[in-house]
C-alpha cells in the first residue's frame, strides 16, 4: 500500500525538498498547505495531485480554487479549515514545514491525530515545548525531527535511556560572520546576512543562522525532544557542516552523525523510519573534504544563543518571548527598518523585560504571551526608528 504523506508549508525551502523525496519514492501527496504563493501551489497540485490544497489566506484560497477548477482537488482557505483539513486529512506521516509560530496550532492538530509528526517547525517546541510533548506522550503521537542536528541526535540516540547520555553536541555552522567581532557587523548588509555559507534556506532561518539564534531554539528543541537538562547541551561551531550533531555517552564515548548538508536525508528519515531506503542525496566523500575543523561559540558578539539556556531554565512562556521577538525583530531588519545589531539588542532587551511571562503554562496563556510579546517588540522598534 501507497504511504500517503501530508506536507505543510509545502511552497517554502524544506516543503519543496519533502515533496522531492515523496515523488523520488513514489508516495502519495494527501494535503498540501501554503500561505499565499497560488502560483507556486497550482504547480505542485498539478504535479503531485494532493486530495486537499490548502492556502492560510482565504483569498489566495479563492484564487486557487478558480486555477483548479479543471481538477478534483478540493481547495480550502484560512486557519480553521487548515486545522480542519489537517484532522481530517488520511495520511502515514504529515511534514510541519511551516514557518514561524503559525506551525505550533497544526503541529498539535496532527499530534491529536496520533498520527507521525516529521516537525520541521522548531518554533512548536520553542513556544510550548513542554505541553506539546505531554500531548504527544498522552496521544502515543511519535515526533520525528526534520533538523539536521536533531534527525542527527535521533539517530545517535535511538531508545538510549536518557541518563545513560553525558552530552548532547550540537554543531552549527557559525554562518556568515563567524570570527567576527560586534563592531564588524556594524556595516553589514541583508545581502551579507542572507549568503549563509552551508545551507540554502528561508529568509528567516538564514537570518537566525548568522545570529546564532537559530542555534538557541535548536538548544530548546533537543531539550525537550531528548528530555534533557540545557547544561547536558553543548553548541560546537563546525564549519564544514558535516558532522550534523553528536552525542556523547557515560562511558566517554561519542557517536556522531555525518552526512552531506541535505535537507532532503532528514526527511527521508523522517517519513521513512525505521527503515533505511536508498538516499536522494549525494555520498560522503571524505577524502574529498580532507579536514572538519571545531570552536566553541562568540556569545559575545551573538548574544542571542545564550538566551536559549536562561528561557529554558526560566521556563514557562519564556520560550514564547523568545521566538516573537526574533519573528518580529527579523522581520524588521528584512524590511530594511533595523540593523543586525539593532536585531539583536532588542531581541535580548524584550527578553529581559518579560521575565514575569515564565508563569504562563495553559496553551491559551503561551498564545497570550507571543501576542503580548509581539506588540511590545513592534513598540520597541517604532521607538528605535524614531530615535535614527
Amino acid at each position: 500500500m501507497t504511504k500517503k504523506i501530508s506536507i505543510l508549508g509545502s511552497t517554502g525551502s524544506v516543503g519543496r525538498q519533502a515533496l522531492d523525496v515523496v515523488e523520488h519514492h513514489g508516495y502519495a501527496v494527501e494535503l498540501l498547505s501554503a500561505n499565499g504563493s497560488v502560483t507556486a501551489m497550482e504547480a505542485q497540485c498539478r504535479r503531485y495531485r494532493p486530495t486537499v490544497a490548502a492556502m492560510y489566506s482565504d483569498a489566495a484560497a479563492r484564487d486557487l480554487a478558480l486555477r483548479l477548477c479543471d481538477t478534483d482537488i478540493r481547495v480550502v482557505g484560512g486557519h480553521d479549515a487548515l486545522l480542519d483539513a489537517i484532522t481530517s486529512a488520511r495520511s502515514d506521516v504529515t511534514v510541519n514545514a511551516i514557518s514561524g509560530a503559525g506551525g505550533l496550532l497544526p503541529s498539535l492538530a496532527v499530534i491529536e491525530k496520533g498520527e507521525r509528526l516529521a516537525l520541521a517547525n522548531k518554533e512548536t517546541l520553542v513556544i510550548a515545548g513542554e505541553y506539546v510533548m505531554e500531548r504527544a506522550r498522552y496521544r502515543g503521537t511519535q515526533i520525528l525531527p526534520v533538523d539536521s542536528e536533531h534527525c542527527a541526535i535521533h539517530q545517535c540516540i535511538k531508545d538510549t535511556p536518557p541518563t545513560n547520555i553525558r552530552r548532547i553536541l550540537l554543531t552549527a555552522s557559525g554562518g556568515p560572520y563567524f570570527g567576527k567581532t560586534r563592531d564588524a557587523l556594524a556595516g553589514v548588509t541583508r545581502e551579507d546576512t542572507l549568503r549563509h555559507p552551508t545551507w540554502a534556506m528561508g529568509d528567516r532561518i538564514t537570518v537566525d543562522s548568522a545570529t546564532l539564534m537559530n542555534k538557541g531554539f535548536e538548544v530548546i528543541e533537543a531539550a525537550h525532544l531528548f528530555s534533557q537538562d540545557p547544561s547536558h547541551i553543548d553548541v560546537i561551531v563546525h564549519r564544514e557542516s558535516i558532522i550534523h550533531s553528536a552525542v556523547e555517552y557515560i562511558d566517554n564515548t561519542v557517536l556522531a552523525q555525518m552526512a552531506v548538508p541535505d535537507m532532503r536525508a532528514c526527511v527521508q528519515y523522517a517519513l521513512d523510519y525505521p527503515t533505511r531506503n536508498p538516499g536522494v542525496v549525494s555520498p560522503l566523500d571524505l577524502v574529498a573534504i580532507g579536514r572538519l575543523s571545531f570552536y566553541a561559540p562568540d556569545t559575545e558578539t551573538f548574544p542571542l544563543l545564550s538566551l536559549a539556556s536562561r528561557a529554558l531554565s526560566l521556563g514557562g512562556g519564556m520560550g514564547a518571548v523568545l521566538n516573537a521577538a526574533d519573528e518580529v525583530a527579523v522581520g524588521s531588519y528584512l524590511a530594511g527598518e533595523i540593523s543586525l545589531l539593532a536585531l539583536m539588542d532588542t531581541v535580548v532587551r524584550v527578553f529581559e523585560d518579560s521575565i514575569d511571562a515564565r508563569s504562563a503554562s495553559s496553551l491559551d496563556e503561551l498564545l497570550a504571551v507571543d501576542q503580548h510579546t509581539r506588540e511590545k517588540t513592534r513598540r520597541a522598534i517604532s521607538l528605535l526608528k524614531v530615535k535614527q
